[in-house]
């Protein structure tokens, strides 16, 4: 039953007694979700590009944050990309001390505004400094599911 039809009024509700159903499931939006999927069926990485500005904007959005036109079109990011920033994690997200402590960066890419946060693998005892550059490393194909650990992490070493 609705509040104005307890004879209440949503103007002096203080508080509401019982339960409330709320039931909710997270999305990414138009834009995360586009660039999701072609994560999962293309293994690639694309930003959104704004018609009027003409920027790629990674991730993709639903429209430009600049002149708030409505973004549709898709590119795949250059690669490489490269180190804008990068820490050295030891603790996990509950605290609790990691046996092996992993590197997280900023991965930028040319002609993109914006860039990702995710894992980096790097090369035996390497350092990975800002303006190193980055290769993603996907999940094999059948094992994709349209997230962003689609992307296992992204490589310093680019030899091979």
């Amino acid at each position: 039953m609705a509040i104005l039809e307890r004879g209440g009024s949503n103007q002096k509700m203080r508080a509401w007694h019982g339960d409330i159903p709320i039931t909710n499931h997270y999305t990414a939006g138009v834009g995360g979700e586009r660039f999701f999927r072609e994560l999962k069926e293309n293994g690639r990485i694309v930003g959104g590009v704004c018609p009027a500005c003409r920027e790629t904007i990674l991730p993709p959005r639903l429209f430009c944050e600049r002149c708030f036109e409505t973004i549709q079109e898709l590119r795949p990011v250059p690669l490489p990309g490269w180190i804008g920033s990068v820490t050295r994690v030891h603790v996990d997200l509950d605290g609790r001390r990691l046996a092996r402590p992993e590197w997280i960066a900023f991965v930028e890419f040319e002609g993109v505004r914006g860039g990702l946060i995710h894992r980096l693998e790097v090369a035996g005892d390497e350092t990975p400094e800002i303006g190193d550059p980055v290769q993603p490393v996907f999940r094999p194909a059948a094992e994709r599911q349209g997230g962003i650990l689609d992307i296992l992490h992204f490589r310093t070493d680019l030899g091979d």
